[in-house]
C-alpha cells in the first residue's frame, strides 16, 4: 500500500508567519548543499543517534516505550526520519504533517501506508483526542510569531488522547548564525501547554563544538556532551496533569 499524501485545505488565510517559514524553506533549498544533513557526515549520524537515545530514554522513563500499538503524529515531520524511528520503536499507525510538499514526497517513498498531509499545523486535519503520541522535532524554533506558536501547541494538545503524551525536541537557545531559529526555554514551553506536566532534560552537544570534535573523536564528543552548559536542546515529555484529565471525564 502506498503512503497517503494529501494537501490540507486552508481554513484560514495564510499568515505572514507561515509565508515567512515557506520562504525560509526555499532559501535553505537553494543555499544549503544537498548532503549537508546527510548521515555520510559523521556529525549528523552522531546527532541522530544521540537524539534517538535521549528520546527513547524519555519515553521509557514515562512508561511509553516501546510504542507497541500506538497511533502517532509527528508535526513538522519533514522527510519522515522520526516517523521511521517510531515504526522501529513499535508504532503501527504513522501520521505526519509538514508545510513542505517536497520533503513529504521523500517521506511517502520511505513510509508505505503512512498518512502524510501537507498543511499548516494551526489546523491539524484530525479529530479530537485521537493520538497516543504527538511529537515535534525542531519545528517550534522555526516559528517566531507567538500567536502561531500558541495555535500550533493548542492543536497538538487537541488531538492528543487524555492519557497520551507529547515528545518535544528543540533548541533552548538562539542560533546566532540564523535569525530564523529562535530557542525556546523551559518557561515558554510550559506556557505553551497550560494544564500539563512538562518533564524537561537538556541534551545535545552544541553544534559548533560537535562539528569540530565528532570527525576526530566520537568518544570525546560523548564526554563533552555530559557537561550541562554545553547542551543546546531540550527533550521533553508533556502530559495533561491529573487534575485536568479528571475534570474532563
Amino acid at each position: 500500500m502506498s503512503a497517503t499524501t494529501r494537501t490540507v485545505p486552508a481554513d484560514q488565510i495564510e499568515s505572514d508567519e507561515i509565508a515567512r517559514i515557506r520562504a525560509e524553506y526555499e532559501r535553505r533549498r537553494r543555499e544549503i548543499p544537498a548532503d549537508f544533513y546527510s548521515w555520510s557526515r559523521d556529525v549528523n549520524f552522531f546527532y541522530h543517534s544521540q537524539i534517538a537515545r535521549a528520546s527513547i530514554r524519555a519515553l521509557r522513563e514515562a512508561g511509553r516505550y516501546p510504542l507497541n500499538g500506538c497511533k502517532v503524529l509527528d508535526a513538522g515531520c519533514g522527510s519522515g526520519a522520526w516517523l521511521l524511528e517510531f515504526a522501529q520503536w513499535g508504532a503501527d499507525q504513522l501520521h505526519g504533517l509538514d508545510l513542505d510538499p517536497g520533503r513529504l514526497d521523500i517521506a511517502a517513498r520511505m513510509l508505505p501506508g503512512a498518512d502524510l498531509r501537507c498543511g499548516d499545523a494551526r489546523a491539524l486535519p484530525w479529530p479530537d483526542e485521537c493520538f497516543d503520541l504527538v511529537s515535534q522535532f525542531t519545528m517550534f524554533t522555526s516559528i517566531l510569531d507567538a500567536d502561531v506558536k500558541r495555535s500550533v501547541a493548542g492543536e497538538m494538545l487537541r488531538v492528543l488522547k487524555r492519557d497520551g503524551m507529547m515528545l518535544w525536541y528543540d533548541f533552548r537557545i538562539n542560533n546566532p548564525a540564523n535569525r530564523n531559529v529562535r530557542g525556546i526555554e523551559a518557561a515558554e514551553i510550559r506556557s505553551l501547554f497550560p494544564g500539563c506536566d512538562v518533564t524537561l532534560k537538556r541534551t545535545t552537544l552544541a553544534p559548533p563544538i560537535a562539528r569540530r570534535i565528532v570527525p576526530v573523536t566520537w568518544i570525546g564528543a560523548l564526554l563533552l556532551e555530559q557537561i550541562p552548559w554545553l547542551r543546546t536542546h531540550y527533550v521533553a515529555v508533556i502530559r495533561r496533569s491529573a487534575a485536568v484529565k479528571s475534570s474532563t471525564v
